[in-house]
Parts: C-alpha cells; sequence; structure tokens
C-alpha cells in the first residue's frame, strides 16, 4: 500500500507542477498553430509603419515596442505568382499551354539560426545599438519556436496537397553548438524541447525558456540537409580557434576586438561581446560594452558542456541520430569519413528528376589574411567539390534527368567586395562556374538560402539558338529575420513540353499568444529598427512561375511522367 500511496503522490505532483513542463512531453504539440493555413498567394504579412511621433529605439529596447507602435503587423492582399519566361525563346509567349501534369512538390527552409541565447560566444555587441541585427534582435529569443509553427503549417499545406520530401539550405544553427543542432534536429523529429542552457533559469516563468513539445515534421515527409557557413564556423563568420571553443564551455562573456577591420581575427580583444539573461521576460542583454568599462570580467550565469562546438564531421554525424527520414537525412557515413558535404538523391523512383545537394561555402583552411574579406561568408568551391558536382551534372544528363542543384549560397548576385560573393581564394572563378553550368540542358534551377531574402534570378543561355541552357536560381528567405518564410516548390509539366517552376511564399502560420507571434512582432520591429536592405517590401513575398525550355531529347522523355492535373 505504502508503494502504491508513493507513486500516487508522484503522480499527482508531476499533475500539479508546472503546465508548460506537463505539456512538454504530451503527443500534443504545446503551442498548436493558427486554424488558418495560406500561402502568401491568398495573404501577407503587412507590416503596420511606425508612428513618425515615435522615438527611434535601440534593438535592446524590446519592453518599449508595443508602446511606440514597433512590431505591429496586420494582414495584406495575396500576391499572384508572376509568370516569367526570361530564360525561353524571345518569340515564346506560352500563352496556349496549359498545366499538364505534377512532377514534384517540395519545400525549402533555410537560415534559422537555432541560437542558444544564453551562451558566452556570441557577437551582440555588434547588435545591441544597431549595426547587424544578425548580431543580435529579439528574434533570437524564439528561434525554436519558430522552427516548430514552420513544421505545423508544412504539415498542414501537405495534409492539403502531398509533399514529396524538404530541403533545409543551411545556417539551421547560429554557431556550431552542440545543443543548437540538437534542438534543430529534435524539433524536426517532434521531440521534447527545453530551449534553455546553463543554469536553466526562467524555465517556469519566462515564454521563451519553458520546456515545451514540438509537433515534428509529418513522417511520410523525407527531409534533406545542406550545410552552411554557421553550421561550421563560429558564427558563420570564422573558424573557432582555440579561445572560442573553451569559451563555449566556460562561463566568462568571449572578449574581442573589431572583427571587421582588425587583422588578428579572433586573436584580438577590446569588448565583451554580451549574453543573455534567460531568467528575464525581455531576454535582457548583460556583459557587453568596452573592455575599461567593467572592473571584473563579465560572465553568464553558468557553463554548459553541451555549448561545445561541433567540428564539420561531428555536425554530419549527429543527422544519423534522428527518428524522421531518411537516416543521416542525405548524407551517409561515406560524407563523415571524407568530411565531405556533398551528395545527390533521386526524390521520386518514378520521376526524371534528380536533386544534386552542393556544400559550396568556404574551407575551414581557407586563408583570410586580408580582413577586407569579411570572413568566411563567401560562396567558394576547391577542385574535388567542383570535380564532383561536374561528374554529377554529366550523369544526370547522360541518364536523362532534370537537375537542381541545391546549395546554402547563390551565385551570381552578390558583387566582389561583398563578404557574400565568391571566394578569390577559390582555384575557379565564379564566371567559370557559370558556364560550366550552362554546358547541361538539364540543368533546371539553382536553389539557396543564406541572403535571408526572397529572389529570383535568370541565368539565360549564352546561346540564343539553345535557351534550355539556361536555368533560374530561386532563393529563399530565412525563418530567423523578416519575413521568417519558406518556400514551395511544384515541378509541372505543361502541355507543350515545357516545364513551369511554381515557386510560393509561405507565412508561418501562428496563432496569437504563442512564442512563435510573438517572434514574428520582434522581427518586424528589428527590420523597422535596423532598416535592412531587402527586395519586394513592405512584405518581403515574391511568387513567381518560371518557366523552363527543355532539350528536344528532353521533351520526348518527359512526355507521360506525372500526376496528371486534369481528368
Amino acid at each position: 500500500m505504502r508503494r502504491v500511496a508513493r507513486y500516487a503522490f508522484i503522480v499527482l505532483f508531476f499533475i500539479a507542477g508546472s503546465a508548460a513542463v506537463a505539456s512538454a512531453y504530451s503527443k500534443q504539440p504545446t503551442y498548436p498553430i493558427d486554424s488558418k493555413v495560406v500561402t502568401t498567394v491568398d495573404q501577407t504579412v503587412l507590416p503596420v509603419p511606425v508612428p513618425s511621433t515615435s522615438p527611434k529605439l535601440l534593438p535592446t529596447e524590446i519592453s518599449k515596442y508595443s508602446q511606440y507602435g514597433y512590431g505591429l503587423w496586420q494582414a495584406g492582399q495575396g500576391i499572384a505568382l508572376q509568370k516569367r519566361l526570361d530564360i525561353m525563346s524571345p518569340g515564346y509567349s506560352g500563352a496556349e499551354a496549359r498545366h499538364e501534369a505534377k512532377l514534384l512538390r517540395f519545400f525549402t527552409i533555410s537560415d534559422i539560426h537555432v541560437s542558444d541565447k544564453e551562451t558566452p560566444a556570441q557577437a551582440i555587441f555588434y547588435g545591441a545599438k544597431g549595426g547587424v541585427s544578425s548580431a543580435y534582435s529579439g528574434v533570437m529569443l524564439y528561434t525554436t519556436h519558430v522552427l516548430d509553427a514552420a513544421v505545423q503549417t508544412i504539415n498542414a499545406i501537405h495534409r492539403k496537397n502531398p509533399i514529396d520530401f524538404g530541403l533545409s539550405l543551411g545556417d539551421t544553427c547560429n554557431s556550431t553548438q552542440y545543443n543548437e543542432l540538437r534542438w534543430y534536429i529534435d524539433v524536426l523529429d517532434g521531440k521534447a524541447i527545453d530551449p534553455s542552457s546553463g543554469a536553466h533559469v526562467g524555465t517556469r516563468t519566462v515564454d521563451y525558456q519553458k520546456p515545451y513539445q514540438a509537433a515534428g515534421l509529418d513522417k511520410g515527409i523525407p527531409w534533406y540537409q545542406v550545410l552552411g557557413n554557421h553550421d561550421h564556423f563560429w558564427l558563420g563568420f570564422m573558424p573557432p580557434d582555440d579561445y572560442i571553443r573553451q569559451a563555449l564551455v566556460g562561463e566568462n562573456i568571449v572578449n574581442l576586438g573589431n572583427l571587421f577591420v582588425d587583422p588578428r581575427g579572433l586573436e584580438s580583444r577590446g569588448f565583451y561581446m554580451g549574453s543573455i539573461d534567460g531568467s528575464t521576460t525581455y531576454g535582457d542583454v548583460i556583459g557587453v560594452g568596452p573592455e575599461k568599462a567593467f572592473v571584473i570580467p563579465p560572465k553568464v550565469l553558468a557553463a554548459d558542456p553541451d555549448r561545445r562546438s561541433l567540428s564539420k564531421k561531428e555536425w554530419i554525424g549527429e543527422f544519423f541520430k534522428t527518428s524522421s527520414r531518411p537516416l543521416g537525412h542525405g548524407f551517409d557515413q561515406d560524407s563523415v569519413e571524407r568530411d565531405f558535404g556533398c551528395y545527390s538523391f533521386e526524390p521520386k523512383s518514378k520521376i526524371p528528376v534528380k536533386v544534386i545537394v552542393l556544400d559550396d561555402t568556404q574551407r575551414n583552411d581557407d586563408p583570410n589574411d586580408n580582413p577586407r574579406s569579411l570572413g568566411y561568408g563567401h560562396t567558394s568551391l576547391d577542385q574535388e567539390r567542383y570535380d564532383w558536382l561536374v561528374r554529377e551534372l554529366a550523369k544526370g544528363q547522360a541518364e536523362g534527368k532534370l537537375m537542381i542543384i541545391a546549395a546554402h549560397i547563390p551565385i551570381g548576385v552578390e558583387s566582389g567586395d561583398s563578404m557574400m560573393a565568391w571566394n578569390s581564394n577559390a582555384p575557379m572563378s565564379e564566371a567559370q562556374l557559370i558556364a560550366k553550368l550552362h554546358e547541361f540542358p538539364n540543368l533546371i534551377a539553382w536553389v539557396a538560402g543564406h541572403r535571408h531574402c526572397n529572389m529570383v534570378t535568370a541565368f539565360k543561355s549564352p546561346d540564343a539558338d539553345r535557351p534550355e541552357l539556361g536555368f533560374w536560381q530561386i532563393e529563399t528567405a530565412s525563418l530567423r529575420d523578416f519575413p521568417q518564410q519558406f518556400r514551395t516548390f511544384e515541378i509541372i509539366r505543361n502541355s507543350d513540353n515545357t516545364v513551369s517552376i511554381l515557386a510560393i511564399d509561405v507565412d508561418t502560420a501562428v496563432r496569437a499568444g504563442t512564442p512563435a507571434a510573438r517572434s514574428r512582432s520582434y522581427a518586424v520591429a528589428a527590420q523597422q529598427i535596423f532598416d535592412n536592405p531587402a527586395p519586394y517590401l513592405p512584405t518581403g513575398s515574391y511568387n513567381a512561375e518560371l518557366v523552363v525550355q527543355l532539350s528536344p531529347e528532353m521533351q520526348t522523355r518527359i512526355q507521360g511522367y506525372g500526376t496528371p492535373l486534369h481528368k
């Protein structure tokens, strides 16, 4: 009897405990999304302008956002798909063509930047008073919650119109940390999430700290992973050195100089980079400022070994510790052993489409002796990856398959002095790569993230008589920053044997009062404060039907494939 009574006491104790903790281990998601799930074709998120009488707030003044009209938004009109014929023959109108059959349907999600806000090794200093929003904004409090809401939105879309697979286009983590990567994978797997670290303060009182149950991606949707620069560089900026690695698992807030101009890089000193106090409602910034302003070096509340920095090989290895499919999420054991982030797959065995996943981030051992190169966010291919890409393209071409390249960083859209431009130390130029891509008529698209915006770029054929040598590049915005969107894609076979790529932006269907809804408000406010340059404002959305010319050989081969759209 005493054993039964003791068991009953334990049960009652847990029932009477925190509702957030209890719900974190239930079968249903703790934070369900809104019942209305639409794409930006139907409705957009439209920021409400800040009143002209409001003061200019600092990014850290989150408690004042609502008082002065920051972060407000309303439902805006939908945006129709713009039909783009840029890479078609000049005389082509497509007026008589109709959509015949669906070949593939998939989603892309990018630049989630799952963040351990309480880590001692951040760069908050560069964004706390303005400057760089990627270094600090209020959205870093809720990164796992936004991912969970996006996953639920994808699931709802899948129930209406099945999705064949998903592509996560890199920068899953903010800074190579083990706990950040595990939160990311566990959200997609539908695990219980404890989004705090170190002292685990605020877990009963602060919404962004409370444990919760993630929904998990529908088990019917396989998802594949792309490597981003933030996934193997410290804050996406530098290969972590011993100082950073030790700081991550310690208590002392990192002390660094101006990394953008100081040639000493991570060896420079002078400013404490700051952290977040997770016990506070608005994530108060602590330990940030000039070294001379502190009598005692600042610390975070507690160290945490789960903040350890992962090597690229270790990062890839974590994708085998998952309950969603496929095991490895595209990577195989050879990827781990070779430290190689490239692979290819065919989403549907009966559809002639091949996806080539390309690691186009810089190598950790790339030289960086020029501070004007602005870190390691450049597009780059070494000879091994370039040769591998060409072999995969040649094989897909020979086998008569349409091809999509999925990479983290886009090509051909940044100038030479940009920190996202082509790496000048790569063995070949960006122009050489693009010229090589134009040799494969079955390449229809390059999909990417990295720049945190939605953008479509036409790469026209260099031969006017062979328009099939052109291809499209489609960028997907970030889940971290405004407009916090992902994309859906449909590859459609048309009646005139062309192919259309339907690229549609989707806002997460956040429910009012949830952490993800608060994050949207903070994302809008951050855009209003930092005024980040972005296309297609005020919504940041762009939907398009991108028409592709097929080679004569592929026109013949593609006939009869796909799910008919008309009976």
